[in-house]
């Protein structure tokens, strides 16, 4: 069942409260606006890609049903994934079976329809417990190995976050991890939000630092392959991901814009984002995800017939590229892995 005008709605209906208007986004490497496609594709828009995708390869959907999918994580065999909107985390094999394995992911009860109540992205710690972002409780959860959550990490100087949205680690062993005020009843403005900013937040030896504090409004978080490039994505009112050199001591030099959007319609904003063993970018946004090499270069485009939200790589050699979409679980095989958590299980 095609879901794309749906989850346009949905996405309006989160995106007002936030009071963005039309305004011009960064101007290097503008994407052109896409067209909805009702099909399931890999466009190839430069030869490179074929280093990177065979070009008779399909993309496929994996299990749908669901409300609104995000932060995808591949664990012991299967995909688990978060029903940010159902308030609900679960499981799916690479057969489809699906497997609910907490209700209530986000923390509390769920809110009205539509709302961002739910757990969001994941990855796995070193000690082999799940790191897990709760909209709800405005925090960082460990689940531990039987699905028992507690609390990690939920301030920054005294202050609570806003909503932890993604996280990743580092290479050398810190965390990382978005804070956008998407959990938060009436967003930015919400008269809870505690921290002045939308911020990425670097957690290493103990300490909880601020690395990031200019953007209206991070999401997808991911690093090259030696951990001396960062991305990150910015949801609204501009449509666009960054680019950071990473220094030895966890600060970052200068953004670069690697790809920008017109701010409307901002129905499919940048949002998850990962990269693959070559140091290759896959980043969601409007018509679908972006395959760009390490030197900008778009290469390729998958198209959904829903919203592509999140990614993760997954399967036994690691060149799975699993997406959730709106409703729908989707997968298409690569040639070349993708670059692995540091702490996979």
């Amino acid at each position: 069942m095609r879901m794309r005008t749906s989850a346009v709605v949905f996405l309006a209906a989160m995106l007002a409260p936030l009071g963005c208007k039309q305004s011009s986004a960064p101007a290097d490497n503008t994407a052109a606006p896409a067209a909805a496609v009702p099909d399931m594709r890999v466009d190839r828009m430069d030869a490179g890609l074929d280093a990177v995708i065979a070009p008779d390869a399909k993309v496929e959907k994996v299990a749908g049903g669901f409300v609104f999918n995000e932060g995808p994580m591949w664990r012991e065999g299967r995909v688990w994934f978060s029903d940010l909107v159902g308030n609900k985390m679960y499981a799916v094999s690479p057969d489809g079976k699906t497997e609910l394995l907490i209700d209530k992911a986000g923390g509390m009860d769920n809110g009205a329809p539509g709302f961002y109540r739910g757990s969001n992205a994941m990855v796995t710690d070193k000690d082999g417990s799940v790191l897990m972002c709760q909209h709800s409780l405005r925090r960082i959860a460990r689940v531990d190995d039987k699905l028992k959550v507690t609390n990690f990490l939920d301030k920054w100087e005294g202050k609570r976050f806003n909503s932890p949205n993604d996280l990743v680690f580092a290479p050398d062993g810190s965390l990382w991890f978005t804070d956008p005020p998407f959990g938060l009843d009436k967003k930015a403005d919400d008269p809870a939000k505690e921290i002045p900013f939308s911020g990425v937040f670097r957690y290493a030896k103990g300490k909880v630092t601020a690395v990031i504090k200019d953007l209206p409004n991070p999401n997808g978080i991911g690093f090259s392959p030696d951990g001396k490039v960062l991305y990150i994505s910015n949801t609204i009112p501009h449509l666009y991901v960054n680019r950071y050199d990473v220094k030895a001591d966890g600060t970052l030099g200068k953004p670069t814009v690697v790809i920008s959007y017109p701010d409307t319609p901002a129905t499919e904003p940048p949002d998850g984002l990962k990269v693959d063993s070559a140091g290759n970018l896959w980043t969601t946004g409007p018509g679908g995800i972006r395959i760009i090499n390490p030197q900008g270069k778009v290469l390729g485009q998958i198209k959904l017939p829903e919203v592509a939200a999140n990614l993760a790589w997954g399967g036994a050699d690691g060149k799975t590229l699993y997406i959730t979409a709106t409703s729908g679980i989707y997968r298409v095989n690569a040639l070349i892995a993708g670059e692995q958590p540091l702490y996979r299980k």
